[in-house]
């Protein structure tokens, strides 16, 4: 009886040892020996031969996965995890370990990638790196879609490659996420030189709609974020460009309320007012703007075009009203300085030149007119 139960025990091992050799087959084992060896080529090639003969195997799945990870191809790695999962969850907490270790190290390389371009100088070696980054990061999002940092980082990337078109679904998917401040600015900023370019061009209807998507976007962000100085900023020029200046008045009366020592709101604020024909207003927050930063060489300009329009629009006024006056000269002669100004800074234009040359001619300084019409003329030849 003894000898009999030591039989049955002996063929309860027996059996179980021949299972647990059934249950890892032949090229399981060679899989994970040429792994063991880096060998991936060798690897890959048994673990098909798995799937063949089990389609559904679980850990063929999950060893061609790993397979895949190890040679960075990262949508050949999740297909594969995909695929042992939807079969059985065996493997379960190794593929969610896996798939961090990769997601981590995408951010890590992209992001350090990234950086190292602020350090160079070499516009095709930027390009490159740059280029490598992007391949990284775009990786991470692909392994972990719910996180904004592998989208924050791909953003940047593309911006400072120039690649404002890629740029945009990673800056939507950063504000889908969490609201991220730098995803409303820049996506509004791109819309906005989307506008700029297309009014440049001509394409004026074109042009509203992307300023209008800009506005849009710069709006929501303002309500996430409605202490954001920069976003306001965007917005008004964003406004601006839509030629829909009356609708952002009393917002930027607002900004400068919250930020009167603020000379971008007080210009911004000024350039609106001066569209809307409230010269005074207008000239209120320009000199405000020039009295924080004197070399505020915008608001210097846009004061003296101020001046301008006002001597030009009293002016016209007293000839419709049939009135013979010449107080609208004060208001040429106020223009007189910072249009001189103005055609001393950098970059300056024909047009500037040209203003300079109608306020000598109305103030009576015929030597000094000429001689700022000459010099439009040299600039557009």
């Amino acid at each position: 009886m003894k000898n009999s139960k030591l039989l049955v025990i002996a063929f309860l091992m027996l059996s179980m040892v021949f299972v647990g050799y059934q249950c890892g087959s032949t090229e399981i084992t060679s899989a994970k020996l040429y792994i063991s060896q880096k060998n991936w080529d060798k690897a890959l090639e048994v673990l098909e031969k798995e799937i063949v003969k089990n389609p559904k195997s679980i850990e063929g799945y999950y060893w061609m996965g790993e397979v895949y990870r190890e040679k960075g191809d990262v949508p050949k790695m999740l297909e594969n995890f995909n695929k042992s999962l939807s079969y059985g969850n065996t493997f379960e907490k190794e593929i969610k370990d896996k798939k961090y270790t990769a997601w981590a190290s995408a951010i890590n390389k992209g992001s350090a990638l990234f950086q190292r371009t602020t350090k160079m100088t070499d516009a095709d070696s930027i390009q490159i790196v740059l280029d490598k980054s992007i391949a990284e990061l775009s990786a991470s999002t692909l392994i972990e879609p719910d996180s904004a940092l592998g989208y924050q980082y791909l953003s940047y990337a593309y911006l400072t490659k120039n690649d404002m078109n890629s740029a945009i679904a990673p800056l939507n998917k950063l504000i889908e996420l969490n609201k991220a401040v730098d995803g409303y600015k820049f996506l509004g900023e791109i819309y906005s030189a989307n506008g700029a370019n297309l009014k440049n061009e001509g394409k004026l209807e074109e042009s509203k709609a992307e300023y209008n998507k800009s506005i849009q976007i710069l709006e929501e962000g303002l309500k996430a974020h409605p202490n954001e100085s920069e976003l306001l900023l965007r917005l008004s020029n964003a406004y601006i460009g839509a030629d829909r200046t009356s609708e952002a008045i009393e917002p930027f009366r607002k900004g400068v309320e919250a930020e009167p020592t603020n000379q971008y709101y007080r210009y911004n604020y000024g350039v609106l007012l001066l569209g809307a024909e409230d010269f005074a207003g207008a000239e209120t927050q320009f000199k405000k703007a020039i009295e924080i930063d004197p070399n505020y060489d915008n608001a210097i300009y846009n004061l003296g075009v101020t001046y301008l329009k006002w001597g030009t629009y009293l002016n016209k006024k007293a000839d419709e009203e049939g009135k013979v006056a010449d107080d609208y000269k004060a208001k040429y002669q106020l223009a007189l300085p910072y249009l001189e100004k103005a055609v001393q800074m950098k970059d300056v234009d024909a047009q500037t030149w040209e203003l300079l040359g109608r306020v000598y001619s109305v103030l009576g300084m015929a030597d000094d007119a000429t001689n700022a019409f000459k010099k439009a003329d040299e600039l557009r030849k």
